[in-house]
C-alpha cells in the first residue's frame, strides 16, 4: 500500500473514475477529482497532494490547459509530483514540464501504458520524486546530438533511454540480457561522460535524465 495522496484531473468522467479506482485499489488516497484546469489549481492548493495526475487537454478549449496547469503546479508547488497523460508524442512538452528539475515528473501516453501494474508503478515512482517517461518519448529525447550526449556510445544511449523510463539496473539487465556487472559499468561510464560528479547514485541518475531533457531545447 503506497499511502500517497492524489488529485486527478480529466474531463472524461468515466476514464477519471476508472483511474481513481485503480489507484485507490493500489492504496493511494484519492483526495479530489476535477474536470478542468481551474478546479485542478484549487484542489492542489487546498489539499497539497503527493501527486497530481493530469490530462494535457482540458476544458474549455481542450488544447494545452492541462499542460499549462501542470507546469504551474510544478512551479508553485514543487513538492507535488506531476504525472501527465497524453495521446500525443510531443517532446517539447516534456522540457516545459521539467524546467530545472527532473524530480517528481512523468509523461505517459494513454494508449501505450502496458497494464494497470505499470501505471501504478509509474504513479508511485513520480509521487516519491522519480521521473517516468513513455519509452517513445525517452527514445526521442536520447537521440545522439551535440554536446555531452554525443560522447555516449550506442549501447550507452540505449541504457540511458531505459533509465529515463524509470528502470532499475536489474530491469535493464533483464531487458537487454546483460549481466549486472556489465550494466553497472555502462551506467558508471554514462555518468562520467556526462560529467556528473560523485554523489548519491539515485540523484545522479535523475541528473542524467535531466541532461537529456535540456539537450532537446
Amino acid at each position: 500500500m503506497s499511502g500517497f495522496s492524489v488529485v486527478l484531473a480529466d474531463d472524461a468522467v468515466l476514464f477519471r473514475e476508472a483511474v481513481a479506482e485503480v489507484l485507490r485499489t493500489a492504496g493511494f488516497d484519492i483526495r479530489a477529482q476535477v474536470g478542468d484546469a481551474a478546479a485542478l489549481h484549487s484542489a492542489v492548493g487546498r489539499v497539497r497532494p503527493d501527486l497530481a495526475v493530469v490530462d494535457i487537454r482540458l476544458p474549455p478549449t481542450h488544447e494545452l490547459e492541462g499542460l499549462r496547469a501542470a507546469v504551474e503546479i510544478r512551479r508553485d508547488h514543487p513538492g507535488v509530483g506531476v504525472l501527465v497523460l497524453s495521446q500525443h508524442v510531443e517532446t517539447r512538452l516534456v522540457g516545459m514540464l521539467v524546467g530545472g528539475s527532473a524530480r517528481g515528473v512523468g509523461y505517459l501516453l494513454k494508449e501505450r501504458v502496458c497494464g494497470i501494474g505499470a501505471f501504478v508503478d509509474a504513479a508511485r515512482d513520480v509521487a516519491a520524486g522519480g521521473c517516468r517517461l513513455d519509452p517513445e518519448i525517452a527514445r526521442l529525447l536520447t537521440r545522439p546530438g551535440d554536446g555531452r550526449l554525443a560522447r555516449l556510445s550506442e549501447r550507452e544511449h540505449q541504457i540511458l533511454s531505459l533509465i529515463a523510463e524509470g528502470r532499475s539496473n536489474q530491469a535493464i539487465c533483464e531487458r537487454l540480457v546483460l549481466t549486472k556487472k556489465t550494466v553497472e559499468t555502462h551506467v558508471r561510464h554514462i555518468l562520467l561522460r556526462l560529467d556528473l560528479q560523485p554523489e548519491p547514485a539515485d540523484h545522479r541518475r535523475v541528473l542524467a535524465v535531466l541532461e537529456y531533457l535540456r539537450a532537446q531545447g
